[in-house]
């Protein structure tokens, strides 16, 4: 008996045991369950949110990229534009007489009828028949077909964003304003092609005239300062911090204050070249080099850290090496460390520059929020940018501002994803396994 206890003792302690362990690993699969199913949880929120703010900007950005036209024949009377005063002449009434003609019912004599049939026309119609007469002044006295945009109110009510059931005293266009847009659509005059004008005109007051080259122009000169001043200087600063700089508590402090400078809110940058930029040294305001200078201050931090992570990323041993053959310090980190951290470098620094393309706090404190009506020709000039676009569109009243500014956070979006998608590629392209 006395053998045969210490074995049973052992067995039920052993036993004992395994149930532990079992309760154990069922209580960490059960935390790892729940763990898995709030990261799942997480990033399905996520994509939803996102998913509905892309179906937000489609469903109302998409109408943007179509605009509605008419095509009329048009008498250019030598009497309305005679040669001799060209650029000038009467454009409008040419174009008010060239309509009358698909409603002879109407009388054009009269001028509120005229001025309710000529309000189907954008008001730069009249500036297209004009440019196309001084461009070919032998036009004068032919009927030409010319294809214009109508105004913001018919674009919309093409579009069907203007509901025809509205009572009439509740609505944008009048009975018999619909009636008119009706009559040229049934003679096949209405057309909706692609908006070409959204990428290749300056802003303007009328929607339906509105475009993003000021935009896209001022943007580009912003960058352009913005990487010209950050990546030397960061890169720089970078390379002497991490290979040349003594380890002591300034060095710590220069880094710690880099640190916490790429976690700065981009507003107080704009404050600083408010105050420092065009307030002591009187530069222009609007001006895309001052917000490429500001976004430089606000990008720089990115790239530093950036570039000092690839640098640390080099293993030591080609310093070593390059050392042991009697290179300097100078030419180990020049030809041999800085060009295998050059990859990384450029993905921190396009990541930093498209931070930077989204920024609008700044900008707006410089006043690059003028309304411009044409593009800049320098980085000295007026302009303004994509970001700041979207937001004086995003501030008007008219209807039609509204697709307008959704599209143009596709377009912002669409450039900040090419961007990254750089990135991903150089990063995939060059990178280099240890």
């Amino acid at each position: 008996m006395s053998d045969t206890t210490p074995e049973y003792r052992g067995a039920g302690h052993h036993g004992g045991t395994m149930d532990t362990v079992r309760k154990g690993l069922a209580k960490r699969k059960r935390k790892q369950m729940i763990l898995q199913g709030f990261g799942i949880a997480a990033i399905g929120f996520a994509l939803t949110v996102l998913f509905i703010l892309l179906a937000s900007l489609f469903s109302t950005g998409y109408q943007a990229f179509t605009q509605t036209h008419v095509e009329l024949d048009v008498f250019v009377d030598p009497q309305e534009i005679p040669e001799e005063n060209l650029p000038r002449g009467g454009f409008r009434d040419v174009l008010s007489d060239s309509l009358g003609q698909y409603f002879p019912e109407s009388d054009m004599t009269d001028r509120a009828e005229a001025r309710v049939l000529s309000s189907i026309l954008s008001n730069g119609a009249q500036f297209t028949l004009r440019d196309m007469i001084v461009e070919d002044p032998s036009l004068i006295g032919q009927t030409i077909s010319l294809k214009v945009a109508t105004s913001d109110p018919y674009d919309q009510l093409n579009k069907g964003l203007i509901d025809r059931d509205t009572p009439e005293d509740f609505r944008r266009l009048k009975d018999e304003e619909i009636q008119n847009f009706d009559t040229l659509s049934e003679l096949g005059l209405i057309s909706k092609p692609l908006n070409t004008g959204l990428l290749t005109n300056a802003d303007s007051r009328f929607p339906e005239l509105a475009g993003l080259k000021g935009a896209l122009v001022g943007s580009f000169w912003v960058l352009l300062t913005c990487f010209v001043i950050s990546f030397p200087l960061g890169i720089g600063a970078a390379i002497y911090l991490e290979e040349f700089a003594p380890k002591n508590k300034v060095s710590d402090f220069i880094e710690v204050n880099i640190n916490n400078l790429a976690a700065v809110p981009s507003v107080v940058f704009g404050l600083l070249a408010l105050a420092v930029f065009i307030g002591w040294f009187g530069m222009p305001r609007s001006a895309p080099f001052v917000g490429g200078l500001t976004l430089a201050l606000m990008t720089m931090p990115t790239i530093i850290i950036a570039t000092r992570a690839s640098l640390k990323a080099v293993p030591p041993s080609i310093r070593e090496a390059a050392l042991g053959v009697g290179a300097s310090k100078h030419q180990v980190v020049f030809q041999h460390v800085l060009p295998l951290a050059m990859p990384g470098i450029l993905t921190g620094t396009i990541i930093g520059l498209a931070q930077a393309l989204g920024e609008t706090a700044p900008l707006l404190l410089i006043g690059m929020n003028a309304f411009i009506t044409s593009a800049a020709s320098s980085p000295f000039d007026s302009a303004t940018a994509l970001p700041t676009q979207i937001f004086i569109w995003a501030d008007s009243p008219e209807r039609g501002f509204v697709s307008r500014t959704s599209a143009a956070i596709l377009v912002l979006l669409g450039f900040l994803i090419t961007m990254n998608a750089i990135a991903i590629f150089l990063r995939q392209r060059f990178q280099r396994k240890w």
